[in-house]
């Protein structure tokens, strides 16, 4: 099995540029440490194994038994899927590619030492860091946040878990006649039509068990930051009535005992179920590690290998990087970040050339009901002279309109890419 594993990934690697000399190879003892298990890291891990024909010891740490997808956890406040459906353990990654599973999260990286402290106290050595920590939120960023989230009052469910389950159960005590709320800050943030999805999600379970109800997007943007068209329309021609769009309501602070949500300029809204997404940043193990140093919220890279530009040898993915223009932070491009990532560090530690050109490709489905979807595609290429990545012109592109078939395809792309980093 590892034979076959192996000559596709060397198949792969070729595609990359990575096809070394067959005398040089990947040091046996050499080891990278991958923290969080996210569409970047849970890829990152595989992949570092398979391209290095398994010869790269690689450590995963990541608190959670299961990988729970954000992207179509939407569909859990529809009432169309349960967690279970959007939940994957991570066993074959310890199983079938032999990355080592540590239960356990990254309390404080060294990059002088090259250490990793874990919470437990225990401390794991790297010849390469792999650092794909998500996004932390800003609760600071609106007064009485962080006291009505610790209570439980106002929940944002933007990492898929338990939250979500809990926004759900939110939602279904709602009574019919009632308002749901969802504010969103100032772009850039995880996954821009994310807040617009969700609109559309509750604005369909409501149409079906509270027709009375209303749904209130918030939106601290000029206007809706991604597919803004197709979820115009949906919201005029399938949620009439339900669904009200605000923009330029950028929120400030909330009450949650009475139900209340300020913002800087616009006047203050009352609701009965608050989902305030606050300002956000990369993970705070990112923040306190110095690496976040494009305005003290994301982190620069070198796009050509990932690796932090303020700290040699730490490779940061997905959501935490200050991203390139046309960039989006979505699952999708964490996993085309992990595979770049991948092929370099390997690449590095077996005395190849790095590939000078290499490319990444976005998809990213959103649900406007339990059956229909719209689509956003791009390709990205690195282009050497500006040491960025920009968009291929012409590729990609945005759906005419929602379809079922859309639909199909949206949750095929969720159970394909769970494969691919996680089977």
């Amino acid at each position: 099995m590892q034979r076959r594993s192996f000559l596709h990934g060397a198949a792969a690697l070729g595609a990359l540029g990575l096809a070394g000399c067959a005398t040089s190879r990947v040091p046996a003892k050499a080891q990278v440490v991958v923290v969080g298990g996210g569409y970047g890291g849970a890829t990152a891990a595989k992949y570092l194994r398979m391209w290095s024909d398994y010869r790269l010891q690689v450590v995963l740490v990541e608190p959670n038994d299961a990988f729970v997808s954000c992207p179509v956890s939407n569909l859990v406040l529809g009432g169309y899927k349960t967690m279970a459906d959007i939940t994957t353990p991570y066993d074959n990654l310890r199983k079938r590619h032999g990355v080592t599973l540590v239960k356990d999260r990254a309390e404080r990286i060294d990059p002088a030492k090259k250490t990793v402290t874990l919470a437990s106290g225990a401390t794991i050595a790297y010849d390469k860091l792999v650092l794909s920590p998500g996004i932390d939120l800003m609760f600071d960023g609106i007064q009485g946040l962080k006291a009505a989230h610790d209570e439980g009052r106002i929940l944002q469910a933007w990492e898929a878990g338990p939250e979500t389950a809990a926004l759900r159960r939110q939602l279904e005590a709602m009574p019919d006649g009632g308002v749901y709320a969802l504010t969103i800050p100032e772009a850039p943030y995880r996954c821009p039509p994310g807040p617009y999805e969700r609109a559309c999600q509750v604005a369909s379970y409501f149409k079906a068990a509270k027709p009375r109800s209303k749904v209130l997007v918030l939106d601290a943007n000029q206007d809706v930051t991604s597919k803004g068209p197709l979820f115009k329309k949906v919201w005029a021609e399938q949620f009439a009535g339900i669904v009200e769009y605000r923009p330029q309501h950028n929120a400030v602070a909330v009450d949650a005992k009475s139900g209340v949500i300020k913002f800087d300029v616009q006047d203050e809204v009352k609701a009965d179920v608050l989902n305030v997404l606050p300002p956000m940043r990369a993970g705070l193990i990112a923040v306190q590690t110095g690496l976040a140093n494009a305005n003290a919220r994301w982190c620069n890279v070198d796009y050509l290998t990932f690796q932090s530009t303020a700290a040699k040898d730490i490779h940061v993915l997905g959501d935490s990087i200050q991203i390139a223009p046309g960039m989006p932070k979505s699952g999708h491009m964490a996993n085309s970040h992990a595979k770049v990532a991948a092929a370099a560090i390997v690449a590095e530690l077996a005395g190849w050339p790095v590939n000078p050109a290499p490319m990444l490709t976005n998809t990213c489905y959103s649900f406007v009901d339990g059956k229909n979807v719209i689509h956003v595609a791009s390709v990205h290429e690195y282009v050497a002279a500006e040491k960025t990545f920009k968009t291929v012109a012409g590729s990609g592109g945005v759906s005419t309109g929602p379809s079922e078939m859309e639909g199909v395809y949206g949750w095929n792309w969720a159970q394909n890419i769970w494969a691919d980093m996680l089977a």
